[in-house]
């Protein structure tokens, strides 16, 4: 089982280079990841263009995220799909069993990354032909190294691209970093930077599944409940994501509401800002899959039922139909 705090400690000296305010990032060539992208990489290879995609199938709920966000904060129409410049942190600190990122890309070595700092990846970025308005931090863990989103904001607040720019980043709900290393300077920069939105992600319905999908302590599923609760508290244009991958065994109609109970003790409308991840075979997973992985997949089938159900009992049409940029929280 991982030691997350430590493994956390020793992952962000290998992500971050505070005096250069240099970010470790991946290089995507020759990765297995590298297999799954629709389209080459780009930025010599320090980065990727992602097709976020509002519709997956009959089975599932849609996804909008970061799609109408981001389609609010340009002033543009929300299509079904939006182009994402993807930049990926080479550190995470949790080894979950369905990322669709090669885990030897995980662990900040310099064989598969380099240092680069905001102005240097906005350089990459400005050279390629037609690039998307949004701009995606992602990971691995981006909050190993928190003081990525704020030099992202510095750099395109210099070259007056604040307006014109989207930023969005992820969060795995991990540590306490963003309040450990982040100034109250990097912070209200982050609370009051228009063109931002940030999607954390449950990574389980209660402390076994966590367990299963993570490989971390099952006492950590609380703590990212505590965590959310502390992010929300900051009043920024905040978002979910959840795994719903659990054992075919669970008790869904006990568990999903007693999780669901929780979810509102923090906010009531807190349910209603989560959007439901299906978990696919991408192809840095099929090495890992064994029988325990494959009952968890078919295990989100039975969830996402019970699930939609009681969101169903607990809000009315009205909210249920309600775009998620206008949950508020």
């Amino acid at each position: 089982m991982i030691d997350t705090d430590l493994l956390s400690k020793n992952l962000r000296i290998k992500g971050i280079d505070i005096e250069r305010k240099s970010v470790s990032i991946t290089n995507f060539y020759n990765s297995e990841q590298e297999k799954d992208i629709k389209d080459k990489p780009n930025c010599e290879g320090f980065g990727r263009v992602r097709h976020f995609k509002y519709y997956r199938n009959e089975h599932w709920p849609d996804n909008p995220l970061p799609i109408l966000p981001a389609s609010r904060a340009l002033g543009i129409n929300a299509n079904k799909e939006i182009r994402a410049q993807v930049f990926q942190n080479s550190v995470c600190n949790w080894r979950c069993w369905y990322c669709f990122v090669d885990f030897k890309l995980l662990s900040g070595s310099p064989k598969y990354s380099n240092f680069k700092t905001c102005d240097e990846l906005l350089d990459l970025y400005l050279k390629e032909e037609n690039p998307s308005k949004v701009i995606d931090l992602t990971g691995g863990q981006p909050d190993l190294t928190p003081e990525w989103i704020p030099w992202m904001m510095n750099s395109l607040i210099e070259r007056g691209l604040d307006n014109d720019i989207y930023l969005w980043s992820d969060d795995n709900l991990s540590n306490d970093y963003f309040w450990r290393f982040l100034t109250n300077k990097n912070i209200d920069l982050i609370k009051n930077y228009k063109m931002y939105g940030r999607v954390c992600c449950f990574k389980g319905i209660d402390d076994n599944s966590f367990s299963l999908n993570t490989q971390a302590s099952p006492a950590l599923f609380n703590n990212q409940l505590e965590l959310a609760k502390r992010l929300i508290e900051l009043k920024i244009d905040l978002y979910f994501y959840i795994t719903l991958t659990a054992s075919s065994k669970t008790n869904f109609n006990k568990v999903i509401p007693y999780f669901m109970d929780k979810l509102q003790s923090i906010h009531e409308n807190l349910p209603l800002k989560i959007v439901p991840l299906e978990v696919f075979e991408f192809t840095p997973v099929i090495s890992r899959m064994n029988d325990q992985n494959r009952d968890l997949i078919k295990g989100q089938y039975d969830a996402i039922k019970v699930w939609t159900k009681e969101l169903n009992k607990r809000y009315d049409i009205n909210l249920l139909e309600k775009p998620i940029t206008e949950i508020s929280l």
